[in-house]
């Protein structure tokens, strides 16, 4: 049957889904489509292609940033960032994997979503691929003037930058090229900053005309939407091609005969120690995923080695004390040969053999000796609990089945085995109760597996400086051969594109791009349930949504009831209580118990200013809560809070030694980000001394933080029984249920049954009545900073309170700040400046906006960009179309699409910050009549924010030396790492 040019392969229901599946086949051009049928309202799209590397210059990766940029019916500069303005999508990216690029898109409104999926399939298929595009998003030479010095500038060559400036990444690299020396895993998808220069515009056209092609290309759909319409729209792009011989299939990578060993160097601080700075990881190939139950059995097997802190493989690790936190990818499944990687970070290179040696004794004796029963019932609950949730986070979940279904469909496999899960878990489930069957799986992919390496990752202080060099030598080189033509025709480039690039679209031009109106915009907010009442002290704030049975309940520590000496302790205290063991078990124990009976227990920190409430000292008061986080079947609610109760009335503060680990590792972990000049340290930081919540953030997850853990580490070894002390206090101060908050997110017909639990556990907790604790936050440095770390790129952000200069509170403000990110910083620090990425965010209940860069190869020029914002603003020529698609994409972001778990969560978040429902729908209001005068007004805000603006940057020592000396003592310059 032939319909909208398509053929029906396969047609089979997925009930553990609520889904209808149906593969179908472009008769034409042998494109297939997978389309999911479900009731989601959440509509997902996603075009694949298979895109194999030859080499390492970035080529899949520059290209999935260029054919956004422009295409047949849609001629625009940059329909990407236009959508992001001007649409209600609830997903809008591309990804590039080692051997495959995707673009997916989401949406709620179905109008919308056809539109972006009409986008999508024109740029794909009909880029125009300039070749300014090219040097824009690739590379190019730039040189503005004939005495300036050359040099290198493109988005995706300083993201790259970025990705090989950090530990995390290069392992992860490294890693896959040592199991893959033969294949094309072993190359750079992404692309290697010192191999993308090597790329020309005729290869990166020629790599499109390979592979942008129906005949190479998977199509998928899911939603609620009509299952035909799916087709026409794929219909009408296929047609007009006729089929080609697909691409090759990824070869298989030969099996290693034995065992084999690399080492490759990274960059750290020069003034820093660098003997135990040194990552190791050592690595298996495993096999193909030839069938669900393969897949479903490593699944588990990985949560049973490394799934938690009391897992067999991960605790002999953390235990040995050669490192400080595990290191790796665990295992990874993405690619047509799965693999195994764990090894430790901030140890010694010299310990590789040691690490080696106790992994393997260690697998061996899990095969030989067995496993224990109660990790594995632990873990194929956990793998269980996971599947049936069906939990993907703040991606929509038609686009995590989507990535699920091309790990084997890529690859010419069944996409239905990633899916329909439950027949073979169940076999899994028969095999694991019938014998030692996870034992045989170590012993056959593990101990018996001679294709193994073993990665060193070497701190190296002079290697940085070895980067640059070569990169200024490798340039020097170019400029040399140069004749004065060629300078000229330089300099004539660099200044065509920088024209291109500061020249708008023209208005028709920009119309040509599907958008909804005014009228398709919801006036109202959609309110989420809330009820509270109070027991005891606390309170219960309930959340009557459709959960498929499963609790959601997220305790509450009021973190204000610690004195500030105290707070820092919050982060480290919310781990321990889950990891420490209890009075009546050990943390293995206490770990597997967690993993049978629920689908997990968390801690997470939560800070706000609250709207009307005023710190001691001045500025806008803040709520600070430590949640633990849990979730399980409604009628298992009870044993979840037994669990709760153990560990917040009996936990272990004896156990030095594990403890110690806890800290380490945390710390271990905020430096592995911070290495990569994250730009979540520049924010918090920023924010710090402008209001109470940025004070007890940074306190709690920036750079004090971070000091803060270095010296307890210290502390531990040295003053254990100030330290023990110091936990027992904070313990004492934040578990009584007097100023808890119980959340919990579930139907009223499971709450039923439920909150009468819920009541007695809140009721049988301790009652100790406390005073809030004044803290002191006015004390916090207000001035600019620098912090440098061992990156070849950095972030810089500046922040001030607006509402201190004039602004007044106005939800047309989300308006503004959201067309100055879509266009200002996306065109000054993104397109021009070369960083991946610039915005700016504002708090409404503080008044504080913060500008903010990421992998960003500038200083001067960016500060520069932000304190040019005003006369931006106050020249931009708004026309009735762009202050629509600003209003538009702002309410997209308003109305953020959530599961329940995630709404309920965030109904909490905003009644304990006092963002009332009618103070949001008197926000909404104000966003819908946005005019050109709110611009104007913020523009003379802006103005007034380039002096008093405070400045925070992260990132070479370098860069950061260059702008100081150009403005001596403008930042305060210290070593972060």
């Amino acid at each position: 049957m032939n319909l909208h040019g398509f053929e029906l392969v396969r047609d089979q229901p997925i009930p553990e889904l609520s889904t209808e599946a149906r593969l179908y086949r472009h008769l034409k051009t042998g494109a297939e489509l997978l389309s999911l049928e479900s009731g989601d309202e959440n509509k997902c799209f996603g075009i694949t292609f298979n895109t194999p590397p030859a080499d390492s210059t970035g080529v899949a990766h520059i290209l999935e940033h260029s054919v956004l940029c422009g295409s047949r019916k849609f001629p625009l500069k940059d329909p990407f960032v236009e959508l992001i303005k001007g649409s209600l999508n609830t997903f809008l990216n591309a990804l590039t994997y080692p051997d495959r690029t995707c673009y997916p898109v989401a949406s709620v409104n179905e109008r919308d979503f056809y539109n972006l999926v009409d986008v999508y399939l024109d740029t794909v298929f009909h880029p125009r691929l300039a070749r300014e595009t090219f040097e824009q998003q690739g590379w190019h030479y730039e040189l503005n003037d004939a005495a300036d010095p050359l040099i290198y500038k493109g988005v995706v060559f300083n993201e790259m930058k970025g990705a090989y400036s950090s530990p995390s990444s290069l392992i992860y690299r490294y890693t896959q090229a040592s199991l893959f020396p033969d294949q094309l895993y072993r190359l750079s998808s992404g692309g290697d900053p010192k191999n993308i220069p090597d790329l020309t515009y005729e290869q990166f056209v020629d790599f499109h005309r390979a592979y942008y092609h129906p005949s190479n290309a998977r199509l998928f759909f899911s939603g609620d939407d009509a299952p035909e319409e799916r087709l026409r729209l794929a219909d009408d792009y296929l047609k007009d091609f006729d089929a080609l011989p697909p691409a090759p299939p990824i070869p298989l990578q030969a099996r290693f005969t034995q065992p084999t060993a690399v080492s490759h160097a990274y960059a750290v601080s020069a003034d820093g120690d660098a003997e135990r700075k040194a990552q190791v990881c050592v690595s298996w190939l495993l096999s193909e995923m030839t069938d669900p139950e393969t897949a479903l059995s490593l699944a588990v097997l990985r949560h049973i080695l490394i799934g938690t802190p009391a897992s067999p493989l991960r605790k002999a690790l953390t235990d040995s004390g050669l490192g400080e936190d595990i290191a790796g990818a665990g295992l990874a499944a993405l690619l047509r040969q799965s693999y195994f990687s764990l090894g430790l970070r901030g140890t010694r290179a010299t310990d590789a053999p040691a690490i080696e040696a106790l992994m393997l004794d260690t697998l061996r004796r899990l095969a030989s000796d067995g496993l224990d029963p109660a990790a594995i019932e632990a873990a194929l609950n956990t793998v269980e609990f996971d599947k049936r949730e069906m939990n993907s986070g703040g991606t929509p979940r038609g686009l995590t089945q989507m990535f699920a279904a091309l790990t084997t469909w890529t690859y010419g496999g069944d996409p239905w085995w990633p899916l329909a899960y439950a027949a073979p878990l169940e076999k899994v489930k028969t095999a694991a109760s019938s014998g030692p069957f996870f034992e045989g799986m170590i012993q056959s992919l593990f101990v018996d597996n001679p294709h193994r390496t073993t990665l060193t990752l070497r701190p190296d202080p002079a290697l940085m400086q070895t980067i640059e060099a070569d990169e200024k030598a490798r340039l020097d080189a170019a400029r040399a051969e140069f004749t004065p033509e060629k300078i000229e025709e330089v300099i004539g480039r660099t200044r065509a594109l920088k024209e291109r690039q500061e020249t708008p679209d023209a208005p028709e031009i920009v119309a040509t791009l599907p958008m909804l109106g005014r009228a398709d915009l919801p006036l109202k907010n959609t309110p989420i349930p809330i009820s509270i009442e109070t027991e005891g002290g606390a309170r219960i704030v309930t959340h009557d949504l459709d959960t498929s049975g499963i609790a959601y309940l997220d305790l509450g520590l009021d973190l204000h009831r610690l004195p500030s000496d105290l707070l820092p302790y919050a982060t480290l205290f919310g781990r321990a209580i889950l990891q420490l063991g209890t009075a009546r078990e050990d943390y293995v124990r206490l770990t597997q118990r967690i993993g049978r009976v629920t689908g997990g227990i968390r801690p997470e920190m939560f800070t706000a200013d609250v709207r009307g409430a005023t710190a001691p000292g001045g500025g806008t008061g803040a709520t600070a809560w430590l949640f633990l986080r849990g979730k399980v079947l409604a009628a298992r609610t009870g044993e979840l809070l037994d669990i709760l109760r153990d560990v917040l009335t009996s936990a272990r503060w004896d156990d030095r030694e594990r403890f110690r680990q806890i800290a380490v590792e945390e710390k271990a972990r905020m430096e592995a980000a911070l290495a990569s000049a994250d730009a979540g340290f520049v924010l918090t930081r920023l924010q710090a001394p402008l209001s109470e919540a940025g004070w007890a953030e940074e306190r709690l997850r920036g750079l004090e933080s971070l000091f803060f853990l270095r010296d307890l580490v210290g502390k531990i070894d040295t003053e254990w029984p100030t330290v023990r002390a110091a936990l027992r206090q904070v313990q004492t101060h934040l578990v009584s249920r007097d100023g808890m908050v119980c959340n919990v997110t579930l139907d009223g017909a499971n709450w039923a049954s439920a909150g009468p639990v819920v009541r007695d556990f809140l009721s049988s907790l301790p009652s100790t009545p406390a005073e809030r604790a004044l803290w002191d936050w006015s004390a916090m440095g207000g001035g600019s900073e620098a912090w440098t770390v061992p990156s070849q790129v950095g972030s810089v952000g500046k922040a001030a309170d607006l509402y201190a200069l004039g602004l007044a509170e106005s939800g047309s403000t989300a308006v503004v700040t959201r067309f100055l990110s879509t266009s200002w910083l996306w065109q000054q620090v993104r397109v021009q400046g070369g960083a991946y990425g610039g915005t700016c965010l504002f708090a409404p209940n503080t008044g504080v906006l913060s500008f903010l860069s990421w992998r960003d190869p500038n200083v001067d020029a960016t500060f520069g960009v932000y304190d040019g914002a005003g006369a931006f603003l106050r020249a931009a020529a708004l026309d009735d179309a762009d202050l629509t698609r600003s209003i538009i994409g702002s309410i997209g972001a308003m109305d953020t699409y959530r599961l329940p778990d995630a709404r309920g969560y965030v109904s909490l978040r905003r009644h304990l910050s006092g963002e009332t429902d009618p103070w949001r729908q008197g926000w909404r209001d104000q966003l819908l009549a946005t005019t050109e005068h709110d611009f104007r007004a913020f523009a003379d805000v802006l103005d007034a924010m380039r002096e008093p603006g405070r400045r925070v940057v992260l990132g070479s020592a370098e860069a950061i030396g260059a702008a100081d000396a150009r403005q001596p003592g403008s930042l305060q310059v210290r070593a972060a790492l």
